[in-house]
């Protein structure tokens, strides 16, 4: 098994499961990074790039991918999507095919131009049409989005209630918490659970992470989004909770990390 190069510490949890993810895969098939090439259609040049979070790939490698390494593409895609939607918010480009060949200049002379009105409405009309398309499938989208979501919340509370948080896993599907603090008998709460004791670390996920980056996020200490997952900034937050409260420093919550994030004082 290839020893893999530390992914970038700024990369998203989502983005980096991902990778972890298609790195497994290289893995299980025992394969070189030449061998996925050609099994994929994709270079070696872009899969080290790919696989070392240089560059995000696209949905074609990702489902050749998970072909090749004997799994369902359709598990591995839905997280791809969410990733990808982290992607885009750092300002970077998603490839999603090969580029295209500028068009040729025309080599025949214009039309006679049409008069203005009738070419105004045909424009008005065109767009109209593909507004309603793209209007009709971001909400197909986000319908299914939703429902995948709240069964999986379904799923982890089920999870919780049969003790102890649960890992990242391959049907993981991101959710977003709420958070809704209040103050109770001298300790903050955010709604997501009540523990004081649960030990959490890297990979977990789950309500009780929820609960955590609500009150690391109060504590001011921002584990980046409030989505259930212990990623690489979730763990950094608590590490500078422990720092700054005197504790072992080891980017695991347990009872005296959960006192301090319950106990401390707002910045």
């Amino acid at each position: 098994m290839a020893r893999w190069r530390e992914l970038p510490a700024e990369l998203h949890p989502h983005v980096h499961e991902l990778i972890v993810r298609l790195r497994g895969l290289k893995d299980r098939g025992e394969l070189s990074t030449r061998q996925l090439a050609a099994k994929t259609g994709h270079s070696t040049r872009s899969w080290q790039r790919y696989l070392n979070g240089m560059a995000f790939p696209p949905r074609e490698a990702v489902a050749a991918a998970a072909r090749v390494g004997g799994e369902d593409p359709t598990r591995l895609l839905v997280l791809y999507e969410i990733a990808a939607e982290r992607w885009e918010q750092r300002g970077e480009v998603v490839v999603t095919g090969v580029p295209r060949d500028p068009p040729e200049a025309a080599a025949h002379p214009p039309a006679e131009r049409q008069p203005y009105g009738r070419g105004m409405r045909a424009v008005v009309v065109a767009g109209a049409g593909v507004l309603v398309l793209s209007v009709s499938a971001v909400l197909v989208l986000a319908v299914q989005l939703a429902e995948t979501r709240a069964a999986l919340a379904r799923e982890r509370a089920d999870s919780a209630a049969a003790g102890g948080p649960a890992r990242v896993s391959e049907s993981l599907v991101p959710v977003v918490y709420s958070c809704r603090l209040k103050q109770r008998d001298g300790r903050w709460y955010a709604g997501l659970s009540r523990t004081t004791d649960t030990l959490l670390a890297y990979t977990h996920t789950g309500p009780e992470v929820a609960e955590a980056q609500c009150l690391l996020r109060r504590a001011g200490s921002r584990p980046g989004a409030v989505d259930g997952v212990f990623g690489p900034r979730t763990q950094r937050a608590v590490q500078r909770v422990q720092t700054r409260h005197g504790l072992v420093v080891d980017g695991v919550i347990g009872p005296h990390t959960w006192k301090a994030l319950r106990e401390v004082a707002p910045e």
